[in-house]
């Protein structure tokens, strides 16, 4: 039996798993047999992780934490989750091959997913110009014509920060009213540089080997135009990924993970959960790398204060 499992391999299951493995704990960490690395896999430049002054690659980082956890004495593995028992003292993980681990402790790291177009498009053009994360990719388009889609607050928080870099920013929503609160409403109505086209969706995503404009489809009466741009940024919502503990942890109203305060630990005694599955507002690499240490140390006491347990417990038998 392992002492943890973690279950996830983005920025927060590394992390977790570099401390973990230097804590001894001999950590397993079930990767995923297609989506090993998270969402920084799919991310091309990254400028904004300390540590990496000209930049690094989105999959060379995660390349470099997994090292890092292995040299330590974390097993990886690739493959994927399809059962949790997170009852009693012993917690089960179910693999996608058969396999049951079994663990004292188990740090639920698996993040989240942002919500897509579902255009051909979207993926062959990602990190060439389509994009989620304004934070992560908004220097590269200082000067250029870019666009945001979605209607709610985080469209217009993610518009508002592209003008700090883009000179023009289209807000493409599909309705002619938007879902976003009063105040980010109007802050993106007074900014100068950002323009709303109203009552249209994206058909199409244009360009080879960069984006170089969009089809609009119009939602009133179904015509087409096209729309020059250098930028995409999708901005219509993320999920956590939580489906493996509905009904298994309690979720915060937002559809993360809750966990008690600043720590990790969640409502199941050994059970902890890091990174982008706890968090609905930052998501940022360097965040969830920071609630993968908070992690890996929460288990690292609960394990020790385990260990005590037993030890006092054998003592008063014998």
């Amino acid at each position: 039996m392992r002492q943890v499992i973690i279950i996830g391999s983005g920025p927060a299951g590394y992390t977790a798993a570099i401390y973990a493995a230097r804590a001894n704990l001999e950590p397993l960490v079930v990767a995923s047999s297609v989506e090993a690395g998270g969402e920084l896999m799919n991310t091309t430049e990254v400028e904004n992780f300390p540590g990496f002054p000209e930049g690094i690659q989105g999959p060379e980082l995660m390349d470099k934490m997994r090292e890092q956890a292995e040299k330590f004495g974390a097993e990886v593995l690739y493959d994927d989750v399809v059962e949790l028992d997170l009852d009693g003292a012993v917690k089960k993980v179910t693999l996608g091959s058969g396999a049951v681990h079994e663990a004292s402790a188990v740090i639920f790291a698996t993040g989240s997913a942002y919500r897509k177009l579902g255009l051909e498009g979207e993926e062959r053009l990602s990190g060439r110009g389509v994009s989620w994360c304004a934070t992560c990719d908004g220097f590269f388009f200082r000067e250029r014509t870019i666009a945001v889609v979605g209607g709610g607050d985080s469209a217009m928080e993610e518009a508002t920060f592209l003008t700090r870099f883009a000179s023009k920013v289209y807000i493409i929503h599909r309705k002619d009213t938007l879902r976003a609160s009063k105040i980010m409403q109007e802050r993106a109505f007074a900014d100068p540089k950002i323009e709303f086209i109203w009552n249209a969706e994206i058909a199409d995503i244009l360009g080879e080997d960069a984006v170089s404009g969009v089809v609009l489809r119009s939602t009133e009466d179904g015509t087409t135009r096209e729309l020059p741009l250098d930028g995409l940024f999708v901005a219509i919502g993320n999920d956590p990924r939580t489906h493996l503990v509905h009904g298994k942890l309690e979720l915060a109203p937002e559809g993360t993970i809750k966990v008690d305060g600043r720590s990790s630990r969640t409502t199941v005694p050994g059970v902890f959960a890091a990174g982008d599955v706890i968090d609905p507002t930052y998501r940022q690499a360097v965040t969830a790398a920071g609630s993968g240490t908070v992690a890996a140390l929460d288990a690292e006491h609960f394990l020790a204060a385990l260990a005590q347990a037993e030890q006092k417990a054998d003592a008063a038998v014998a």
